[in-house]
């Protein structure tokens, strides 16, 4: 086995962990509500979430993956320890904040990462004057503006969606209601979890297929069949595993849920990932998600989301890229001092 190979190998081990971390730190997103609805057991939410996720592979193309891979930061600042640093910093990220129940993005952990690890590599070659050589500005501007505007189109689409439920099924009982809408959220959750699947799976194909490329193993960039399968099978894996203190965050500390308000969050998040997903941008399915619940709480009235619990989310998702980033730059200087490595 050739040198070359074997960090191929390592790098694709660690991708494949990424990846199967996502669908378990990110299982909350799409199953969340169905669960704290009572509309279908953990379990059952897992499974189902998770074949979604693996059938998305077939839908959407690979844009993101490209975005993620080779317009985030500049080829010739990507080698194997930028790619390997940077799934450490966004895989360390990740576990400490489901620890902490925290829905954070794996999306933007993975981005930071890259970033940081990719300036560290500039810092090395060419001295800290040259830090931000590797950044491609044109690349970040659309996944910046995004982290906003994805998280408040699911709110929006979310209210809207309450308003017109509100409008045509309001003189139900609450009874009819539920029965109704607990059978159209296995709908919306298998929309979400499509969803979901459509774009974060292809930020580990964005990896892996930069690794390829750094290596001479492809001569562009171009997602082979064999990486987009393995990363909706790692995430596939990983929804199935769970991640039930961020679902408890998402579900229940939030808002109070009712299948229509769950069935309305679900559907407005899967429309404005959706949408994201269309425009080849990396969203965050935990700030859409969590976007989305706020709005049908707040149509239904501003004191029913809990704010505290809002708050605290909001601030992981502002530390998430920045502390990514600084995990990845510290594990890149540091596989510099390993034997070998200059």
């Amino acid at each position: 086995m050739t040198p070359t190979l074997m960090i191929v190998i390592v790098v694709c081990v660690f991708a494949f962990c990424f990846d199967f971390l996502n669908g378990f730190h990110d299982a909350a997103n799409s199953i969340a509500t169905v669960v704290s609805t009572r509309v279908l057991t953990p379990a059952q939410a897992v499974c189902w979430a998770a074949f979604f996720n693996f059938i998305a592979a077939f839908s959407f193309g690979t844009g993101v993956a490209k975005t993620v891979g080779h317009g985030m930061v500049k080829d010739q600042f990507v080698t194997p320890s930028v790619l390997l640093a940077a799934l450490f910093g966004a895989i360390l990220w990740d576990l400490g904040t489901w620890w902490l129940g925290l829905p954070t993005s794996s999306s933007h952990a993975i981005v930071g990462g890259l970033a940081g690890s990719a300036i560290a590599n500039a810092q090395i070659l060419h001295g800290f004057s040259h830090s931000f050589a590797p950044i491609q500005v044109s690349g970040w501007i659309g996944t910046i503006a995004f982290i906003l505007l994805a998280p408040l189109i699911g709110l929006i689409l979310a209210g809207i969606g309450m308003q017109i439920v509100y409008r045509f099924f309001g003189k139900q009982t609450p009874k009819q209601s539920d029965k109704l809408f607990r059978r159209l959220q296995l709908l919306s959750a298998a929309a979400l979890s499509w969803a979901h699947g459509t774009n974060d799976a292809q930020k580990t194909m964005g990896v892996i297929t930069g690794l390829l490329v750094s290596v001479k193993y492809l001569p562009s960039f171009k997602v082979p069949i064999w990486v987009v399968l393995f990363a909706h099978t790692a995430m596939g894996l990983g929804t199935l595993a769970g991640g039930w203190r961020i679902i408890h965050t998402i579900g229940k500390r939030l808002t109070k849920l009712k299948p229509r308000t769950g069935f309305c969050a679900e559907a407005g998040a899967a429309a404005s990932i959706l949408f994201s997903t269309f425009l080849k941008l990396p969203v965050s399915t935990t700030h859409v998600t969590a976007g989305a619940i706020a709005g049908v709480g707040t149509v239904q009235r501003v004191k029913a989301v809990r704010w505290g619990v809002a708050a605290n989310i909001v601030w992981a998702w502002v530390l998430t890229i920045p502390a990514a980033a600084l995990l990845s730059w510290m594990f890149e200087h540091a596989f510099h001092w390993f034997p070998g490595s200059k």
